[in-house]
């Protein structure tokens, strides 16, 4: 299935130099209906307003957590099939057990660039 460049995506994270990566990238790959929130609660209440064809989260922010979001979003019945990517800098192996076993559907560690984001999101959508 080929990716729906229109889609509106979600970026969550509380550091606004990444939002703004992020967005750069996704742009690079063809997307222009990007939104963006600095912590998972802001994004809980943005994805109650609109429907979102893929969330790309950070891990690590306060208050909520990007596994937090993940936990509220795989709970929520008219959220629970939204497509999630977690991205982090950190590549613990209990981190990605963890965030497996809570739903998401794939899994960046950072630094990474447009191929290695473009290569995520295809393998989302592919099944």
């Amino acid at each position: 299935m080929a990716v729906d460049l229109s889609m509106p995506i979600l970026v969550v994270d509380d550091y606004n130099t990444m939002i703004r990566i992020i967005r750069n990238l996704l742009k690079q790959l063809g997307f222009d209906d990007i939104d963006d929130a600095s912590d998972g609660s802001a994004a809980l209440a943005k994805m109650k307003e609109k429907k979102y064809g893929l969330v790309i989260s950070d891990w690590n922010m306060e208050p909520m957590t990007g596994y937090e979001l993940l936990k509220e979003v795989r709970a929520d019945s008219g959220l629970t099939r939204t497509p999630f990517i977690m991205v982090t800098a950190e590549s613990k192996t209990e981190n990605v057990i963890a965030a497996k076993k809570a739903g998401v559907n794939n899994y960046i560690v950072k630094p990474f660039n447009a191929q290695t984001l473009k290569a995520k999101i295809d393998a989302v959508f592919a099944d």
